[in-house]
Parts: structure tokens; sequence; C-alpha cells
């Protein structure tokens, strides 16, 4: 009786919420700018609001003209001075968080979360899933166990500030009414070592009627195959009432057919995307491509074509001028004082009505080394559709740009783990290429003027990419292998792991 009446409680909340949400969909490009100008306000007296003149910002144009594009190493400074507890600098008052990512250049960067930007963390979470519950209707995982694959929840103190990573963070804010159903346990969830923290979570959930699991693809991947293992078993034998995975961080379409065979049943999969930085979209119809972007959530948008980024008189469009099916550094100004930040992700819009988008890649991960600017969007596409093509099960790949061979003309190699190998990997190797030069007429160009060969296939040994990620202390939580890089860094690295 119980049980029943938790599922009712939920459809009704969840068909309520969706309602309701109709509302930010249908008025997203003009309540933009009432978003932008409303920050503006709130933080006119704030140490940044006074170097920018806030005070007389009152339109977006004003805004552009005053709030120069910046990334970490620009609010770095002012980042500085909020760390050592004083207030007022990038918003009022100090964070309510710091949500401690791994830096490239900069070490770790400590991304402000204020207590005005946290609910809608939160928030971006519990819309997803009642949509989910609303659309399809189905409200069975509440009575189910519950696993989020996630960073240690233990939070450190940066003059008061309480500081981790972002996952971390999050499980301090789950709803009471989740608590209970929630696993694994809080002394595995702060376990430091990713594969033995692995290895208790499979001890605590084996035997347990799991019903919903979040986490980054990658990682669900190495969860179920210790799962699949031990029990000979598909996860759907093992767990009989699953009914869902979140997912989020990377594109899911590369793990697709990697999940569906660990999974061996249907499971329905709900894409998120989440950031420290804030929720941004998240899967609102399971009927078509792309993800709900959040407009009411304490964040404006701009966009910068991919083309442009980088350039000194770069326009940055609103979302009222963005154009469907290009790409966009996506640029955010928040309600926990990120101004005209760059993210470094790039989106593609795929809808207006209501506005959806694609996550296509990352600003600082493509490989041009011949002025190419291949983006992970492209590569996912090309290799989707040659492994439709010559069937085959990719568990990961690299590209990186070869431009020294020893012999014969430069070219992209790409590094691949298979579960499964194609049958001829020459067919597969020249179709992969054709998919390519599909996609990205440069590259395309540079095949057919005998400036680049065709791409080379270097096959990896079973788990090479978790060796790498182990190797570099990047094992576990919300780390990801960028899946092209525009120097041989990493893939120099990978060479170790060649068959």
């Amino acid at each position: 009786m119980i049980n029943f009446l938790k599922k009712k409680i939920a459809l009704l909340w969840a068909k309520k919420h969706v309602r309701n949400a109709e509302e930010f969909k249908k008025n997203a490009e003009q309540n933009q700018e009432k978003l932008l100008l409303s920050l503006v306000d709130t933080a006119k007296k704030t140490l940044f609001g006074r170097e920018h003149d806030f005070e007389n910002i009152t339109s977006v144009k004003d805004f552009q003209d005053k709030v120069k594009i910046s990334d970490f190493e620009d609010l770095k400074p002012y980042i500085e001075r909020v760390k050592k507890g004083q207030a007022n600098i990038l918003w009022t008052d100090v964070p309510e968080y710091f949500a401690k990512t791994s830096g490239t250049t900069s070490g770790s960067k400590y991304i402000p979360i204020s207590k005005e930007g946290m609910p809608f963390q939160v928030k971006g979470a519990q819309s997803a899933l009642f949509h989910y519950i609303a659309k399809k209707n189905n409200a069975d995982f509440v009575n189910g166990k519950m696993i989020f694959l996630q960073g240690s929840p233990e939070l450190e103190e940066v003059f008061g500030i309480k500081t981790g990573r972002l996952s971390g963070i999050v499980a301090h804010h789950i709803p009471k009414y989740l608590q209970k159903n929630r696993l694994p346990s809080w002394e595995t969830n702060i376990m430091e070592d990713w594969e033995a923290k692995v290895d208790k979570i499979v001890q605590e959930t084996e035997k347990e009627n799991m019903t919903l699991i979040s986490g980054i693809p990658p990682w669900l991947i190495m969860y179920f195959e210790k799962l699949v293992e031990k029990h000979g078993k598909k996860i759907k034998q093992i767990f009989p009432n699953l009914d869902l995975i979140v997912t989020g961080g990377v594109n899911y379409e590369p793990y697709r057919d990697k999940m569906e065979e660990l999974l061996g049943g249907n499971v329905d999969i709900l894409q998120t995307f989440p950031a420290s930085e804030g929720f941004f979209a998240f899967q609102d119809d399971y009927t078509k491509e792309g993800l709900l972007l959040l407009t009411n959530h304490g964040i404006f948008y701009e966009f910068i074509p991919l083309e442009e980024y980088g350039k000194t008189n770069a326009r940055r469009l609103t979302l009222s001028e963005i154009e469907l099916n290009k790409d966009y550094a996506l640029i955010l100004t928040t309600n926990s004082g990120l101004w005209a930040y760059s993210i470094g992700d790039v989106v593609r819009f795929i809808d207006k009505n209501p506005h959806r988008i694609l996550v296509s890649g990352r600003t600082k991960h493509f490989t041009s080394a011949f002025g190419e600017h291949v983006i992970a969007f492209e590569v996912e596409e090309a290799m989707k559709a040659t492994v439709e093509k010559y069937p085959a099960q990719i568990t990961e790949f690299h590209l990186a740009p070869q431009v020294n061979p020893g012999e014969g003309l430069p070219y992209h190699e790409w590094f691949i783990e298979f579960e499964k190998q194609p049958e001829n990997i020459q067919l597969f190797r020249n179709e992969l290429d054709d998919q390519l030069r599909k996609r990205n007429t440069y590259y395309d160009d540079l095949i057919s003027g005998n400036i680049l060969q065709k791409l080379h296939i270097t096959t990896l040994k079973k788990n090479a990419f978790q060796e790498y990620a182990k190797s570099q202390g990047k094992l576990g939580g919300q780390n990801k292998i960028p899946r092209l890089a525009n120097d041989r860094k990493i893939a120099d690295l990978l060479k170790i792991y060649k068959l």
C-alpha cells in the first residue's frame, strides 16, 4: 500500500511540474534578457559589478560592451579573494560551496556555487526525473534502491567555504524521501581508490532491488562489467526491476551498443547535461534527440559561432539569434557570480520550439593540426555510422594527429579499444575515413588534395583506457578522457597498450 501511494504521489507531482514548465519553454527568449538584467542588478555593488559599471547596464548590448568573455584564468584573481573569505567580490556574500574541478593549465579550479545557485543544481535533476515520470507515466523506480556513482561526499573547508567535487556536494542535497533508498553506504562513498570503491559498490548492490542507477557512461560500464563477470549474467537478470539509467558528462551515443550488450534487456536512458557551473539541460522528449535547455535556472546564455571563437570581434549571440544545426561555444552568466564565462563546451541547436541542444564537443578538444578543426560530434557520428555498416563494439577511442610519420603523408591516428573487432579492419578503416570526410569538408579537402593520407587505426588491449586513466590518477568520478587532441600527449602514452 505504501509503495502504491509513493508511486501515485510521484506521478501527480511530476505531471503538475511538467505543466508548470510549459511557461518557461514558451517564453525562453524574452525571459533570458530579463534574467540577465536581474543578475546585473543583484551584483551591481560587488567588486566585479563596480569595476564593470553594472549601474549603467540596461540591455544585453550594454552588458556585452562592458563585460568581455572570460575563462577561469580571467576570474582567478577574484576567486582567490573569495577563497580568503572576502564577500561581495563576484556575487553578493560568499559562496555556499566551491566545486573543485581539475584544470589543465591552472591546477585545481574552484567554481563558486552561491546559496541562490545551489537549489537549481538540485532542481535540474528533479525536473529531469519529473519529466521522465510524466512522459513515460512510470514512477516504479521510486520503490526500489537507487545508486549514484559519484565522487566522495566528504567536503573540506576553504576559509569556511565547503569545498569538494560537485557530485559529492549534490549528495548532501538529495531529498529526504529518497535518502533511505539510496546506495552505496557513506563509508563506501567516501573511498578515494576508485577500483576498490567499485568493488565495494558491487558487494553492496548485487543483491538489492536496484531500480535507478546514475553515473557517467565509462564508469557505469566499469561497474556493470564487474557485476556481469562476477555473476555470469546480464544486468537485467541481476536487477530485473532496473527501470532507469541517468547519465551525463559525455555524449551517451558512442557507449550505447556496449551498454545495451551489458544490460541484456530494455532499460530507459535519461541523458542530462550538468556541470560545476550549473545544470544546463536534460532529455525531456524520448521520441527525439536533444536536451531541453533550462533557461529559467539562474543562467543567462550567450553563444559564439565556433568558427569565430577566440577571435577579437567574435559575435556573441543570444537565444533569439541562434541558428539550427550550427556549432556554438557556450558562454554563461550565472547567479553564482560567473560573468560571460566560457565553460569550454560546444553545443548545437536542433530545435527552437522548445530550445533543444546536442553537446557537440569542447572548445579545447579538437584536432586541427592541418586546419581541419574536427570536433567531437563529427568523429562520434562518423564512428556511429561506420559501426552500423561494419558491426563492431567500441569501448573507447582517441584521435590525434600524426604530423611527422616515418614515411608517407601525415594522417589522423585513431586509438581504438574494441570490445569486438569488425570482421575486416581495412574496410572499417576506409568507411570511417569516408564518414568523417562527409562530415568535415576541410578534412575532405586535405585528403583529396593529397595533403593527408587516410586515417590509421591503432588497436588497443582490453581495459587500455582504464589503465591509462589509472596511470594519470584520473580513474573514476567525473574524470573523462578527451576523444580528440591537437597534439600527441595522450596518444604517445596510449601506444604502450597497443595490441
